[in-house]
């Protein structure tokens, strides 16, 4: 991997004092591909995978685990299952023969993805929020469309 001043000094020969990609290869002692790729992007792209890794020994076992985190949802938190104990109970039932990492990394992955996240909504003196909206309704027997507008106001003096 080649550090960014690396990068930036390949862009600058090439770029702003026009030599051939050629030559700055040859005085940076890479090869013109690199070279090409350096001056293809702005910033090094850095690695990214094709697609995710295989877990062959994991694989068969991941409802397992889905189905043991779900039911901890519904349990008291001081007893909901952590990594380790789930990897014990994939080893002695299910008699899996992986390591604990991957199982670990698994449930963490897991845990994030199904965590209910909250944006608090707080607005400063002076500002107002408004929601429109709309849902269907019966009126007199009849359906139809409902439009709807909610608004919230913060005063910027306190009332008396």
């Amino acid at each position: 991997m080649f550090v960014v001043e690396t990068y930036a000094a390949v862009r600058r020969f090439v770029f702003l004092e026009g030599h051939s990609r050629r030559e700055a290869a040859r005085v940076f002692g890479l090869s013109r591909d690199t070279v090409s790729k350096m001056c293809r992007y702005s910033a090094p792209p850095g690695y990214v995978r094709s697609r995710p890794p295989e877990k062959p020994k994991l694989g068969a076992l991941t409802p397992v685990i889905d189905k043991i985190l779900e039911a901890d949802k519904t349990g008291p938190a001081k007893q909901q299952h952590t990594a380790k104990r789930i990897f014990e109970r994939l080893r002695d039932e299910h008699g899996y023969k992986g390591g604990y990492t991957v199982v670990k990394d698994y449930v963490r992955r897991q845990k994030v993805r199904s965590r209910e996240t909250f944006v608090p909504l707080s607005h400063p003196p002076g500002h107002a929020q408004v929601d429109f909206g709309e849902a269907i309704g019966v009126i007199g027997g009849v359906r139809q469309k409902i439009h709807s507008c909610a608004w919230t106001c913060r005063s910027p003096t306190p009332a008396l």
